[in-house]
């Protein structure tokens, strides 16, 4: 074959026409050392402050674990580790990449379970499209921000009527350990549902088999179809409990941006904060007050005041923050808790002593408080719970002086046994959200005073009796409350008609009524009901009281599923009794009994048939209060789901 000279040079004179100069610059530096999360590396002579960087590792170990630029000195480049460090090694090459730390954002993140670096955690595929959002960013200026205006319901009556949550708002959940500060954000994650509300909760520094739960807790209320996890556990390397907060928060950042709502739930930033104390040391930085850095306070100040109710130039989108601290036993003034206290616009404190008492949740009226106030409330809340606070703060001074033992006026128990009803009115189950119009309801009930005749022990039944009533038979004055979110003239006097009607058919304050079933009460699997007793020589005590009597005595152990309830003695009474009441043991099936026992004396024993299994009714003094309890419980190999136990009356023999 012949080639053509004249072919050959216009080959070469087109390519060197179109010859660009591309030169691969990278900067590369080595590890000097490394250990407990961090690395030291020379070499990184143009790396920015936060900048990702990538370990090489060798051919032992390819490596691929990031790191981000956390101390820029002479000689010499901090960087904190990423992932795991166990495979990186003194003298591995380390690049930077020339880019931000940053996470991916957009609807992929929607659903799904991330670490803090945007990796997914639930098994699923890695997350769909090419947004991304650096964790560290600018928060709006003065001018880029409205006053915040529009509320963010919790569902939970106390802090919606009390110390309200606003759109933008940053609300600090501040208590000691076990105290019910996660519950109440996964209650107000649950209330976002249908409210066009997209939710982030960051998990920092929590057991994995606790985030699993509560995962699952949203999974089961239909809110993680909107609700995205980002989780940095307890055996994750100290870098991730420490970028997890501001990685939430460009997720959520970037449909803020978009005009949406969103809430942020930071649990929790003391956490962060002790991992940032110990990247801080091992760097070498000063230590101040208790050992963290000087900057302690710029690091939460820079995350929370990225949530903002945006202008509406800006497009009007939130971003709600609800931070949560851990203080040690109820030491409000610490430091950590002191910082973010002065950085958010209100804090609702949960107080032990109130929770140990079944106060739930547990929220102490003097220290919580919301700077925003009224406004984030709808004007119908605003209306029927102007008093409300005041009401339980006397309350409250009323409760300590009247334990002195001295003899109250009248007027002084009367405010004593409202404040109490008032009490029982606030507690609220566990992922059980009110919807805000029935929360007005029971409220106007409570505040007019038509709790006042219900016994102390009978409001929860009473109170979920009237919002029944409301749902049901008062449907379309529910819906123009609800519509209008407002209570004017006509619609008060149609609630105050509704109320009375209501409160008319009810039973008095000497009668029984029964109580709600207790869905989270221990022992597991029992749903006990109380009963009505046609004697005033007995009374009867249901559900967890009477549960926790039987336990205290040793009749039963905490792991059984068993029903029961107590008969306490209120005067003298005939040798034997003949209880008439029911067993309800769920699918399968129930069976009412009619047993003849001893007021007092010796333990007694009784079965009943119920579906293809069998019941065991046992009968024993209780010491305290004075009196029998009864117990239900399988028996002969039997197993029921639940088991329910009703007593209808006592009749003496």
């Amino acid at each position: 074959m012949k080639f053509k000279a004249d072919e050959i040079a216009s080959v070469i004179q087109q390519e060197i026409e179109q010859y660009q100069s591309q030169v691969d610059v990278r900067d590369v530096g080595r590890v000097l050392e490394v250990g407990d999360g961090i690395a030291r590396v020379y070499g990184l002579a143009d790396v920015m402050a936060g900048e990702m960087v990538e370990f090489l590792g060798d051919a032992n170990c390819p490596g691929g674990v990031t790191g981000l630029a956390f101390n820029i000195e002479e000689n010499s480049v901090g960087v904190i580790i990423l992932g795991d460090y166990l495979g990186i090694e003194e003298g591995d090459e380390v690049k930077s990449t020339g880019r931000l730390l940053s996470v991916p954002v957009g609807e992929g993140v929607i659903g799904r379970v991330l670490d803090p670096l945007g990796n997914p955690l639930d098994g699923g595929p890695p997350i769909a499209g090419n947004e991304h959002r650096p964790v560290e960013t600018m928060a709006p200026g003065i001018a880029g921000r409205q006053p915040v205006k529009e509320p963010l319901q919790t569902g939970i009556k106390a802090i919606d009527a009390m110390t309200p949550i606003g759109r933008g708002q940053r609300e600090l959940i501040i208590g000691d350990r076990k105290t019910g500060k996660t519950a109440i954000c996964i209650d107000t994650i649950i209330n976002q549902k249908g409210q066009g509300v997209k939710c982030f909760y960051v998990a920092i520094g929590q057991k994995a088999s606790t985030v699993a739960g509560l995962i699952e807790v949203l999974r089961k209320h239909g809110a993680m179809d909107y609700t995205t996890v980002i989780m940095a556990g307890a055996s994750d390397p100290a870098p991730l409990q420490y970028i997890a907060p501001y990685a939430g928060c460009a997720m959520a950042e970037y449909f803020m941006y978009k005009g949406e709502h969103t809430l942020a739930v930071y649990d929790d930033l003391s956490k962060q904060a002790q991992a940032y104390r110990q990247l801080s040391l091992l760097m070498r930085r000063p230590p101040g007050r208790e050992a963290y850095p000087g900057d302690i306070f710029y690091c939460h100040s820079r995350l929370l005041e990225r949530s903002a109710k945006l202008s509406d130039e800006l497009g009007g989108g939130s971003l709600t923050a609800l931070p949560i601290v851990e203080t040690l036993e109820g030491e409000v003034a610490a430091y950590i808790p002191t910082n973010v206290i002065s950085i958010t616009d209100g804090q609702i404190y949960l107080q032990p002593d109130l929770f140990f008492k079944g106060q739930r949740p547990a929220m102490n009226v003097g220290i919580s408080v919301s700077r925003v106030g009224g406004s984030a409330q709808v004007p119908a809340m605003k209306k029927v719970a102007g008093g409300l606070r005041l009401d339980l703060a006397i309350f409250r001074e009323l409760e300590a002086f009247a334990q002195l033992g001295t003899d109250l006026d009248a007027a002084t128990q009367a405010c004593l046994d409202r404040g109490y009803r008032l009490t029982e009115l606030l507690k609220q189950g566990l992922y059980q959200p009110l919807h805000v119009t029935d929360q007005v309801i029971s409220i106007f009930a409570a505040t007019g005073g038509y709790l006042d005749p219900v016994e102390i022990a009978n409001v929860p039944a009473w109170v979920a009796g009237l919002l029944k009533f409301f749902n049901t038979e008062k449907k379309d004055l529910w819906q123009k409350i609800t519509d209008s979110k407002d209570l004017d003239d006509e619609a008060r006097e149609k609630l105050k008609a509704a109320v009375e009607q209501y409160a008319a058919t009810r039973p008095t304050a000497d009668e029984k009524e029964p109580a709600p079933d207790q869905a989270n009460d221990k022992p597991a699997a029992r749903a006990v009901k109380g009963g009505a007793s046609g004697n005033l020589k007995w009374r009867i005590i249901p559900g967890q009281k009477a549960a926790r009597l039987v336990v205290e005595n040793r009749e039963a152990s905490q792991n059984e599923t068993f029903a029961a309830i107590v008969l306490e003695q209120l005067g003298p009474v005939s040798a034997a009794i003949v209880l008439r009441g029911t067993v309800d043991c769920g699918n399968a099936g129930s069976e009412t009994f009619e047993w003849k026992i001893k007021s007092s004396g010796a333990a007694e024993k009784n079965t009943i048939d119920v579906g293809d299994g069998k019941i065991e009714l046992s009968a024993a003094d209780c010491p305290a209060p004075q009196g029998r309890f009864v117990i239900a419980k399988p028996t002969g190999g039997s197993k029921f789901d639940t088991i329910a136990l009703r007593l209808d009356a006592i009749d003496e023999k």
